[in-house]
């Protein structure tokens, strides 16, 4: 799936890793529809592109599912279609799973897992009948093992997994692709806006987040793993794809050594 020319959507636009796809998507010559809850920062956004003429701006709230379906039509109507699809919205945790109401757990599973799958369910039909697209996932190293602090965080990216994988299997003889993104740490707010046990944002910066990939350079391996149409893409430092090894073949060995890991 070539980028240049082709529309991509983004959706958690307005920061982060999702901010830095909408600059290399631009500057890889994309048509790039940016979403996230609000309009100004995403204007912001806009503003901040080499080629503003190929940006769109469509606001959307991934918990307001009911939506979702003239969302969709809204983006086709943009451009004429959508070629790809960058399911990047959603929130992190941080909190042990003894202090975390399940009403956070709700929140998570509503925003991180049925947000996106419901986005990419409204927009399979478009795909289908197209006979080309492609559904990228912005999922967590945390999606293939769970971490302490990341319970309800860990549970939805590895829904998101199984959704996923499944999906793939399904569309791969009519044309579709879908690509999971795995990152390790990356320097982000996600930590400021994490919830913690009753819902609440931590409202500070992790020492490992801080110390994490540059948004900028994940952005651009991301790009690559997308143009090379790759199944599941790790983007992390040495410690989490160490782990993703040892838990692979040693997997004894990872649960004793994830106790002791820095996870905040």
């Amino acid at each position: 799936m070539k980028i240049h020319g082709n529309v991509v959507w983004i959706t958690g636009a307005s920061s982060g890793i999702g901010e830095s796809l909408v600059y290399e998507m631009d500057k890889r010559g994309a048509k790039i529809i940016i979403s996230a809850r609000r309009l100004s920062v995403l204007e912001e956004v806009k503003a901040r592109c080499q080629n503003q003429e190929n940006i769109k701006v469509l606001p959307l709230d991934l918990e307001e599912t009911s939506v979702l379906d003239s969302k969709v039509t809204e983006a086709i109507s943009l451009f004429g279609k959508v070629d790809i699809l960058v399911n990047n919205g959603g929130l992190s945790q941080r909190s042990l799973a003894k202090d975390t109401k399940i009403s956070v757990d709700e929140r998570l599973m509503k925003i991180n897992y049925i947000g996106s799958v419901a986005l990419a369910k409204c927009l399979l039909p478009h795909m289908l009948s197209n006979k080309i697209g492609q559904i990228v996932t912005v999922s967590s190293m945390v999606g293939k093992f769970g971490t302490p602090m990341r319970s309800s965080y860990a549970a939805t990216k590895h829904a998101l997994h199984g959704f996923m994988d499944s999906l793939r299997a399904e569309v791969a003889s009519e044309g579709l692709t879908v690509t999971l993104v795995c990152p390790g740490f990356v320097s982000t707010n996600v930590s400021l806006n994490a919830l913690t046990g009753d819902g609440k944002a931590q409202g500070t910066m992790d020492n490992q987040t801080k110390s994490g990939i540059d948004p900028k350079k994940f952005a651009i391996l991301m790009a690559n793993a997308i143009e090379f149409n790759k199944r599941e893409v790790y983007i992390a430092g040495f410690k989490e794809k160490f782990g993703l090894y040892v838990n692979r073949f040693f997997p004894s060995l990872f649960h004793r050594l994830i106790r002791k890991m820095a996870v905040t």
